[in-house]
Order: structure tokens, then C-alpha cells, then sequence
């Protein structure tokens, strides 16, 4: 039987700290193109399968890039679940040649699903382009917040100039982001079909984009769990407790929860299946999770059939 050969990589800034199992071989290099270049041959020299790294924002694109070119397995895992493997483990210890062994020791214990397609080049950039629209809505939302809350004279002008700038900044954005859509024929292509569905707007089939990728090649259940929507059981005992959502991707449960708002308002299946759902004495606030959890489930669907959305179609 083949041992696998994995190594675990984390990433900060200017460094990257590698651990190899179960060779138990640690490797320092820098986070750049000579460095990752060199470690990119230590791994092939050791006959490494799998790299597995925590998803940092972006720090860890690069690296991931030239090795998943190289032929490698390539993981960004989210950092929630390298935590709770330490609490599993009980380690309390924390260094970044201890995190690189943790992520090791994840990566021998993680199933192959996990393992996915680094994003081409254009793709992180329209990823990188949607997340800075998104802090840039996230930030004009806080100073309009501050705009109600605050009479004096100066500070208000300071404010409504802020804003006007934020928004200013976001229509450049958007129109980047609108530009690199329309240079790649596949993600405009899946964009097209995103927005084919009513209520998904373009914010949210961007989202869906750029935050969660695997669109397209998951089953429902997949699709519902990666966008934090699918229902998990609490109980223990003769605890009755209800199943809640939970875990997931944050950005894209919320763009899908503000997607259900809309598609039942102008979505009629959608409309009904809401009205069915309070009708027979479920809480609003449950009845819209459902319809997000339906839209995933959907958008997931037309992007696998490669169909656009008919009100035709089936939403179980």
C-alpha cells in the first residue's frame, strides 16, 4: 500500500513555513518567486502528492499557483477548519513551523473532495476585484450609519465627502471587475446563467462566482453546505433542539440570503414555495433560509446542465 506523501505550508507575507509527511522534513523559504521556485523542487525531490495551505486572503495564491501547475494536489483550506483540527489534536502550542506540521498532519486526514482547481490567474483577479467591491459597500454602509447618528456640522461634511468618495471608488471597481467578466468567455458565460435566475442579481452571480467556484460540480447537498445553508442537527440525548445552518462561506450566504429576499418578491415558484413554507407555520426568517438554500441548490443545477433558467424549472 502507498503511503501518501503530503506537506503542509503556512503562509504569512514574506515567509513560507513547509513540514513534510511522514518524512518529518521542515523547510523554510520566502514568499516570492525564487523561493517559492526552490521549494517548488524540494517537494518534487521528495516525491510530495499533496500540498495542502490556509486560505490567507490571497497571500497564499501564488504558491499555489506554481504548484498546482507543477503537478501537484494543491488545498486552501479555510483557517476555521485547521483550527478546530488543533483543538481536536489538543495542541495549544502555536508557532508557524507548528502550524505548517498541524496543516501536515490535516492534510493526511482530509478527504479528496477537498482537493480542487486552483483559480487561473484572470479568475483571482475577478475574485480580488469582487472582494474589494464588497468591503467597499461594507465601509459606505458604515459611514451612512454614522451619517444618521451624528449633528455636528463638520463631521457630517466630512461624512457625505467619504461616502461620495466610496461610491466614486465603487463604480470604478465595478466597471474593472465588468471588464475582466466580459475577457473570460467561461466566467461570462456562467454569469449569464447566474443572472438568468430572478432574483439574482449582479452582486450576488458575482459572488457566487468568485466565492464559490466549485458551482457547477457539486451535488446539492455540497452546494447547500458551502454556502453555510444546510440544516445541522444539534442534539444529544432527549434534546429536541432544531437543526441550524452554520459553518460555510459567509460572503455567499449572505448574497444568497439577500438573493431569497428578492426572488420572493419577483420569483413567482419561488413567491409560492415561501408562502407554503409560513403558511403551514414556519418562522420568516426560516422560510427565506429554505429559499436561499433552494437558490444555491438551483444555481448549482443550471450551471451543471449549462441551461439558463426557465420558469419551468423544478426547484426540488
Amino acid at each position: 500500500m502507498t503511503t501518501l506523501s503530503v506537506a503542509g505550508i503556512d503562509v504569512s507575507k514574506a515567509r513560507l513555513d513547509t513540514f513534510v509527511l511522514p518524512q518529518r522534513i521542515g523547510l523554510g523559504s520566502s514568499n516570492d518567486a525564487r523561493g517559492i521556485a526552490g521549494l517548488r523542487r524540494k517537494l518534487q525531490h521528495l516525491k510530495v502528492d499533496r500540498v495542502v495551505l490556509e486560505a490567507s486572503g490571497g497571500l497564499e495564491y501564488p504558491v499555489a499557483r506554481a504548484l498546482s501547475d507543477a503537478g501537484f494536489e494543491v488545498a486552501r483550506i479555510q483557517p476555521g477548519r485547521v483550527r478546530g483540527f488543533r483543538t481536536f489534536l489538543g495542541r495549544k502550542a502555536k508557532t508557524d513551523a507548528l502550524d505548517a506540521e498541524l496543516i501536515a498532519r490535516f492534510a493526511l486526514a482530509m478527504d479528496d473532495e477537498d482537493i480542487r482547481d486552483v483559480p487561473s490567474e484572470r479568475a483571482e483577479a475577478i475574485r480580488s476585484l469582487s472582494a474589494r467591491r464588497r468591503q467597499i459597500v461594507d465601509l459606505a454602509a458604515q459611514e451612512k450609519t454614522r451619517l444618521r447618528m451624528t449633528r455636528d456640522r463638520v463631521v457630517l461634511q466630512s461624512l457625505r465627502r467619504t461616502i461620495a468618495a466610496l461610491n466614486a471608488e465603487r463604480l470604478v471597481i465595478e466597471k474593472a471587475l465588468t471588464e475582466a467578466l466580459e475577457a473570460d468567455e467561461q466566467a461570462k458565460r456562467k454569469y449569464a446563467l447566474l443572472r438568468s435566475v430572478p432574483g439574482i442579481g449582479n452582486a450576488v452571480a458575482t459572488t457566487l462566482l468568485t466565492d464559490l467556484p466549485e458551482l457547477g460540480t457539486l451535488n446539492r447537498h455540497q452546494a447547500a453546505s458551502l454556502a453555510g445553508l444546510a440544516p445541522h442537527p444539534d442534539q444529544s440525548g432527549t434534546s429536541k433542539a432544531s437543526a441550524h445552518i452554520h459553518g460555510g462561506r459567509a460572503c455567499v450566504r449572505t448574497a444568497l440570503y439577500m438573493a431569497a429576499v428578492n426572488a420572493i418578491r419577483c420569483n413567482p415558484p419561488f413567491k409560492a414555495f415561501y408562502r407554503r413554507l409560513i403558511d403551514s407555520g414556519k418562522p420568516r426568517k426560516l422560510a427565506v433560509v429554505a429559499v436561499a438554500r433552494k437558490l444555491v441548490t438551483l444555481a448549482n443545477a443550471i450551471l451543471r446542465s449549462n441551461q439558463p433558467w426557465t420558469p419551468n424549472h423544478q426547484l426540488d
